[in-house]
């Protein structure tokens, strides 16, 4: 399916939804995909980030693989 067709199934799809919830949703991630404003962090964020870059430099991971595990048996323990 080439681009155009696959607008013309989005745009069909969408005309069917009737959820406002999930247009709303849509619009919104049409809204930030289509901005051409720069995104603001918050200094929370920027503090957030900074940490996470320093975890990655200081190799302070985990794998996609552990962190699942990880996952899978925090919710066996609830």
């Amino acid at each position: 399916m080439n681009t155009s067709d696959l607008k013309i199934d989005l745009i069909k799809r969408i005309t069917q939804l009737k959820e406002p919830r999930i247009i709303e949703e849509l619009q919104n991630l049409l809204d930030f995909e289509l901005s051409t404003n720069e995104y603001i962090l918050t200094d929370s964020q920027k503090e957030r980030i900074a940490e996470a870059q320093q975890e990655y430099r200081k190799s302070e991971v985990i794998t996609d693989e552990q962190a699942s595990q990880d996952i899978e048996q925090w919710l066996k323990e609830k």
